[in-house]
């Protein structure tokens, strides 16, 4: 049997519980899809040492600020699960956990949210479920005939997972030096290999200065004005207490990309090579839009053309969190905010004519 509701918001992240805040406050009646079978979305697999980029109060939910976790100034990927699943509890937000969203499709006037725990009607539909389930790996020569271990960020825990190995990451962004410094704090034996040379932000800079510019940005481009780059103007690495302190104490020092792997390490232009036991992969994501594949609205590089978070080709379709492409910083949980409000205005618009 085909439940009815005005609004299917697929995934139950920060995202989808942003989104669902201001469909609450709008009196919008919806339900939250979220495969995850325990509140958190992706906070809730990654590595034991992840940090926040900014203190509790700056990384918040609207309606709800995060209380500082006590002795740290940046909080932990714990402290942001036990918050989300707070979040979804304190505004009784109807989160279904354990459904997995295997398609929407236009259903004449509505659409029709396929699950493998049964099927859904709706008015509008919010696609809230991130990157973190579709890895991004690059097809460098010689993958497939290295013989030690591959992993991508998605499966890293700990460095105790890799005493007396020899590690390659692969990555300069925030993952890569993060997970990189993990390791070599720890004197795991560590070769980082990025595409350029790592770019710290000042020591000063974190989530509250980005948030600022990336919108300061997106303002920019919203009234024709010169493309300030935002962010990417900035650096490509936030100086977290563990990487500034892996940094200061030399041990993350990062060599160019190499050039191809072999069955027992990576080889550089210039003929060095480097053995290793295990690559971890820190290579970024690319957005988890399979479901929305029966709309036919993909573009170049997977993305859907949007108006703020709207689908360009599809009215009742918005898209969430996937980056500055759905809104100013609204991968983030500061940022996700403003655009989860004006998604939730405009489906509420919707549905009212």
């Amino acid at each position: 049997m085909t439940q009815r509701t005005d609004v299917v918001v697929v995934g139950g992240g920060q995202s989808g519980l942003a989104a669902g805040y201001h469909l609450r406050r709008l009196g919008v009646d919806f339900t939250v899809l979220d495969a995850d079978t325990a509140p958190g979305g992706a906070w809730q697999h990654t590595w034991d040492s992840l940090r926040l980029f900014s203190p509790a109060a700056y990384s918040s939910l609207p309606g709800r600020i995060m209380p500082a976790q006590p002795g740290e100034t940046y909080p932990d990927g714990g402290h942001v699960v036990d918050y989300l699943a707070d979040y979804e509890k304190r505004y009784n937000l109807p989160v279904q956990h354990g459904v997995q969203v295997q398609a929407v499709r236009s259903d004449g006037a509505r659409l029709r949210v396929e699950t493998d725990a049964g099927d859904w009607s709706a008015g509008a539909v919010v696609s809230a479920t991130g990157t973190w389930a579709r890895p991004f790996v690059p097809a460098v020569p010689g993958r497939d005939i290295f013989t030690g271990r591959q992993l991508h960020t998605v499966a890293y825990r700990r460095p105790q997972d890799f005493a007396d190995q020899r590690v390659i990451v692969v990555g300069g962004g925030n993952s890569g030096a993060q997970i990189a410094a993990d390791l070599a704090l720890a004197g795991v034996d560590l070769t980082w290999a990025t595409q350029r040379p790592p770019r710290y932000l000042a020591d000063d800079i974190d989530g509250r200065v980005l948030f600022d510019v990336a919108t300061a940005r997106r303002r920019a481009l919203d009234e024709g004005r010169t493309d300030t780059r935002g962010v990417a103007s900035l650096g490509d690495i936030v100086a977290v207490p563990p990487v500034r302190a892996a940094r200061d104490a030399g041990v993350l020092a990062a060599l160019p990309m190499f050039t191809r792997l072999t069955a027992t390490g990576a080889t550089w232009a210039d003929g060095s090579h480097a053995e290793a036991d295990t690559i971890i992969w820190c290579t970024g994501f690319r957005p988890a839009l399979a479901h929305l594949a029966p709309l036919g609205l993909r573009g170049p590089r997977g993305h859907i053309q949007t108006e703020g978070t709207q689908a360009a080709g599809e009215s009742r379709l918005h898209l969430l969190g996937y980056g500055d492409w759905t809104g100013p910083a609204s991968a983030t949980l500061i940022g996700v905010g403003r655009p989860a409000r004006d998604a939730a205005r405009q489906i509420a618009q919707l549905l009212s004519t």
